[in-house]
């Protein structure tokens, strides 16, 4: 049997007609640019999340730059961020000529807020914290720090997108909340695409304009911005398949508890808190034996992922920021032994049968 880790085009064939009607609506209209599919999605998108705004851009990386240079955060700044993300999150913050300070993790792979406070210097402007594999990071302490000492927050919900803490959506938190709709997310269009939520007006105004060459109207332009938008087609996938995100989150959410009933006491599985519910964009198990692990699950047919293998300080890129191996002890050992296992909604139960029956029988022949 073989199991791919993932699979959009089984999505597709499932939504194939509804995407098809779309894409033929929207090109005998031809109108093709923030038009009417955008709004559309736009003001879903902001319902959902429970946001005022939502706006989009052409990724997620771009949803993050924004953010930022929307906070005005520039040259001789600091924010504070994790070291197990991917790199567009450190990236947003280079590019805006910010300088990235890195914290360490916890078990539940999102930034330890223990120690978020002595990582604060007098140029930190901003905590930028990731909902790494679809869990929302610990927000309450983390609103608090910021209120405290007067940061905004920026919510990396990339992996996130449905998932709730207390009660409230990702996205919902922060100054802003960043989203990607690239094809590997829970939700996602065909090519890349991003959305941020803010509920506050100014920032909405300011990346409205950002995302569009700074233009006040067709004819104005207030400053030099970008040319980041989402394109209707998009939209309109991206809209069509909003109804069928929370459909999809439950059977991530099912398929992760009958992961973890079956290989807890094997391998190290995610622990969920009774007032979180998250989205399960990566299942990550963790085992110190893990490159074995994965090369015996590749000969049973069995595609997995490490998902980040080298942390972002230890990155080339990072290499001016100073920081060297065993700064971020707990970032480090989780990028040796984390390993992530198939999950998506299209999944099959024989196939999900397959995956735990070939890791129990690894750890019963070795």
């Amino acid at each position: 049997m073989q199991v791919p880790f993932v699979n959009p085009g089984l999505q597709y064939q499932k939504l194939k007609n509804e995407i098809l009607n779309k894409f033929d609506e929207i090109s005998s209209k031809g109108d093709y640019v923030l038009g009417d599919e955008v709004a559309k999605f736009e003001k879903n998108f902001a319902d959902y999340c429970g946001t005022n705004h939502a706006i989009g851009v052409g990724n997620g990386s771009d949803a993050l730059f924004f953010s930022l240079l929307a906070l005005d955060i520039s040259e001789g700044d600091e924010v504070i961020t994790v070291p197990n993300s991917f790199v567009s999150t450190a990236w947003a913050i280079a590019n805006v000529g910010a300088k990235v300070v890195f914290v360490d993790v916890g078990d539940d792979f999102n930034i330890n807020t223990d120690l978020i406070v002595n990582a604060i210097s007098p140029k930190t402007k901003a905590i930028l914290p990731v909902h790494l594999t679809g869990r929302i990071a610990d927000m309450e302490k983390i609103q608090d720090i910021a209120t405290k000492h007067k940061l905004h927050v920026i919510e990396d919900a990339a992996q996130a997108v449905g998932a709730t803490y207390r009660d409230n959506k990702s996205g919902s938190f922060g100054d802003t909340g960043c989203f990607s709709l690239h094809p590997l997310k829970n939700l996602h269009v065909h090519g890349d695409g991003g959305i941020v939520t803010t509920n506050d007006e100014a920032l909405y105004q300011k990346i409205l304009k950002m995302r569009n060459h700074g233009l006040k109207n067709r004819n104005e332009c207030e400053f030099w911005g970008w040319n980041s938008r989402l394109d209707e087609i998009h939209a309109a996938i991206a809209n069509l398949k909003l109804d069928y995100l929370d459909d999809w989150n439950r059977r991530f959410r099912e398929i992760a508890s009958w992961y973890i009933n079956e290989l807890e006491g094997l391998v190290q599985t995610p622990s969920v808190k009774k007032h979180e519910q998250p989205v399960f964009h990566r299942f990550m198990i963790q085992h110190k034996r893990r490159d074995k692990l994965q090369a015996f699950l590749e000969e049973q047919q069995i595609q997995t992922a490490v998902n980040y293998p080298i942390p972002l300080h230890l990155q080339e890129s990072a290499q001016h920021l100073g920081y060297k191996k065993g700064d971020f002890p707990v970032a480090e050992e989780q990028a040796k032994s984390i390993l992530s296992i198939p999950l998506y909604p299209e999944l099959e139960d024989s196939q999900i049968e397959y995956v735990i029956a070939k890791i129990k029988r690894f750890f019963q022949n070795t």
